[in-house]
């Protein structure tokens, strides 16, 4: 197992992460880098306070839009942890948990090329050793609209999970992609409504060239679909475009645009009031938000934008 480093008062690794698989291993491997962080510190005559620890939460089949992520992790930090865990609790009846990519050692070798130290990537049964948890978070209403109107209990898995990551970890920061609005909205309340001590950074989409979202669950399209898919965007960038006429004409916008895809199945296009998350009324001024969720084949999408409203 390659052994950390530290240089430039972060911890870095020479060839690749170590892979850690049990809580206790990972609170141990944690300890033992901030205390030589701080002893180097100390023998440098700094006096930078506890090294800070970055998570980078994921479920793997990494992207380069999770990579972005990683390496803004990497410059807020001194220690960075990824987990790769594929969450069985936010995976509802019928879903695809038994066929998500899983592609471990890849992931692996993506991260080592950023440098990062750990990769914390248990299985189920040490995320879960009785089996599914007793005890959730719930996510309340916002957490049955939309996404969790289509995936039920999705989002009561996915705020379980990273609670419980949160506490594994001790985090100071933890970096998500703004792409799962939805889930950043609700993770952020979810820090607030508990008191975590873990401050959320959240990071603009990462797109494909043609405007695509970047997404573990894009490797699934045929290059037909794939193609297709790409009105998801073009609908959102019609509607900031006439944001300035206000919500009606930026749905209109998108609308004629995504539904003229017959390949594109459309499952909900909403805007959304940011602080509530909240559909708004044709009245609504400021800012707001522009989800769209829609099947291309069997491949479940989601996009966003925001908008400004009149």
């Amino acid at each position: 197992m390659t052994q950390p480093q530290h240089t430039g008062g972060r911890v870095n690794v020479l060839t690749k992460p170590e892979v850690i698989g049990t809580i206790e291993e990972l609170r141990s491997r944690l300890t033992d880098a901030q205390g030589r962080l701080e002893s180097e510190r100390a023998g440098r005559g700094d006096a930078g306070g506890t090294p800070r620890i970055v998570l980078v939460p994921t479920m793997g089949a990494l992207h380069a839009g999770h990579l972005t992520l990683v390496r803004r992790a990497l410059s807020l930090g001194d220690i960075v942890v990824v987990s790769i865990f594929v969450n069985p609790l936010q995976f509802g009846a019928g879903e695809d948990l038994g066929t998500y990519p899983r592609t471990l050692e890849a992931d692996v070798a993506a991260l080592a090329a950023e440098g990062v130290p750990f990769v914390f990537a248990p299985v189920s049964q040490v995320m879960y050793p009785e089996g599914a948890a007793s005890t959730r978070v719930t996510a309340g209403t916002v957490g049955s609209l939309f996404e969790g109107a289509a995936r039920p209990g999705h989002f009561d898995g996915m705020l379980t999970v990273v609670a419980k990551l949160f506490n594994i970890v001790g985090p100071d920061v933890a970096v998500f992609g703004q792409k799962d609005a939805q889930q950043v909205f609700l993770v952020e309340r979810m820090v607030a409504d508990l008191d975590f001590r873990t401050r959320i950074e959240v990071l603009p989409i990462v797109r494909e060239d043609g405007g695509l979202a970047l997404s573990s669950r894009n490797r699934a399209l045929e290059p037909a679909q794939r193609a297709a898919a790409r009105a998801l965007s073009a609908g959102l960038a019609a509607a900031a475009s006439v944001a300035d006429q206000g919500s009606e004409a930026a749905l209109l916008a998108a609308h004629a645009r995504i539904d003229a895809q017959p390949l594109v199945k459309l499952d909900y296009l909403v805007v959304v009031d940011p602080q509530t998350f909240l559909p708004v009324g044709a009245l609504h001024h400021g800012p707001a938000r522009m989800l769209v969720a829609a099947l291309v084949g069997h491949t479940r999408l989601i996009d966003n934008v925001a908008l400004d409203l009149p």
